[in-house]
């Protein structure tokens, strides 16, 4: 396939954008990245399970590595009560790693010159033979496509269909990092060589080992990912995500910003009702910040030469733990359907559409399904005893975050 003259423009430069581009490149297409963040991303440490797919989506990106090399080997999960004990456990091997693992190594293989930081699309045009991005720095650029991957907030998609919104189902995941050596050796012990799965009464997480902020792999300089999903009514999100200074950040609080009063609120109840072993993780943590959960689905995925892949197209709820091999999916998914198209645009592209909607749908449907129990815990007392009732600590143990079949042998979402 001759394709060194046609220039594709990819907006969002995480995960998605870049497995694309470094997809297309190696390809011989003339691409680009642009990214609003200036200099490099930063995930928060994000954890990631390396579900079926995503490693087939990294290697055909360039990455030559393995997951031994990418991530934290855990060989089995455990689920926990309230008070710490063990009511489940079962082998299970997988390897966890961070976003920032990812994206590093995704990074260092996309040709710098072609990764344009700090800039931020402002509207696209378009028209049978081309489309046109325009930046708010003033600049342009034009290509034969244009794909947005700039995830859940997507200026693109906002253009393209501002009625489809983020919808926000009540409950929100508090993160925490804890450096491995912070750890007391009996916590240690029983946390760092299993996947654990918690529950409290309204409450439930996970906790994991991964690579450590340098991306050491080696016992001693890992970290501990935990994460705790929480019911707060949308009316409470305002006080969270306003800092000390009055100043509301509707898109996301940083860490830093936090106001003391939440933090300290956080704290209490963590030490009050978590299962020990996991409070103590709060406890000693370098990092905490929350996030909101919320549902966002995409009725398309084409819009002339406009594609939307990855979070700006559908987001599940991190349950599914499949957000990044799905992103994956969509670049490899994407970048095969042009190749076979041979520069037949329309047809490609509706095949792509097709089987990602799908994709999209059946994983946004997934993540609900697993977050039923926490979603109701604001809603009628019915309901809240009917989840609770089933709620089955094995089988909530050994769904979440698990290889899941989206109807043709796509387990993880992977793309091929």
């Amino acid at each position: 396939m001759t394709s060194h003259k046609q220039t594709i423009l990819i907006i969002g430069g995480s995960v998605a954008g870049l497995t694309l581009g470094n997809l297309l490149h190696r390809m011989g297409f003339d691409v680009h990245v642009f990214e609003r963040t200036p200099g490099q991303m930063e995930g928060r440490g994000a954890g990631i399970t390396m579900l079926p797919g995503l490693m087939e989506g990294l290697q055909a990106a360039g990455v030559h590595a393995t997951e031994a090399d990418l991530g934290v080997h855990l060989p089995a999960r455990f689920a926990l009560g309230q008070h710490g004990e063990t009511l489940a456990e079962r082998d299970f091997p997988q390897t966890m790693t961070t976003w920032k693992r990812l994206y590093d190594a995704l990074r260092a293989v996309f040709p710098e010159e072609r990764y344009h930081d700090g800039m931020t699309v402002q509207r696209i045009e378009q028209d049978a033979a081309k489309v046109t991005a325009f930046f708010t720095d003033g600049s342009a650029m034009q290509g034969t496509l244009l794909v947005a991957a700039d995830g859940l907030r997507s200026a693109v998609r906002a253009q393209l269909m501002p009625e489809v919104q983020p919808v926000y189902p009540d409950y929100i995941a508090w993160r925490c990092l804890a450096d491995e050596n912070a750890l007391p050796a009996s916590i240690h012990a029983e946390l760092f060589n299993r996947y654990a799965v918690w529950f409290a009464p309204g409450q439930q997480g996970i906790g994991y080992a991964v690579p450590g902020p340098d991306h050491a792999v080696a016992p001693g300089k890992r970290q501990y990912n935990m994460v705790w999903y929480r019911p707060v009514p949308e009316t409470g999100l305002v006080r969270l995500l306003t800092d000390d200074a009055g100043h509301y950040h509707p898109n996301g609080i940083p860490p830093t910003a936090l106001a003391r009063e939440v933090l300290a609120e956080m704290m209490a109840t963590a030490m009050r009702i978590l299962p020990p072993q996991i409070a103590e993780v709060v406890r000693v943590a370098r990092m905490r910040f929350f996030q909101p959960i919320l549902d966002l689905e995409s009725p398309r995925l084409v819009h002339g030469r406009v594609v939307i892949i990855g979070d700006a197209a559908f987001t599940a709820r991190p349950h599914v733990a499949a957000g990044v091999p799905k992103a994956t999916g969509d670049a490899l998914a994407l970048a095969h359907a042009i190749r076979a198209g041979n520069g037949d645009y329309p047809a490609c592209l509706q095949q792509f559409e097709a089987k990602r909607l799908r994709v999209g749908r059946i994983m946004v449907g997934r993540g609900q399904y697993l977050g039923a129990y926490m979603q109701a815990q604001l809603g009628p007392e019915a309901g809240r005893q009917v989840v609770e009732s089933a709620r089955d600590p094995e089988r909530v143990m050994l769904e979440t975050a698990a290889p899941f079949d989206y109807g043709d042998g796509q387990v993880g979402g992977r793309g091929n």
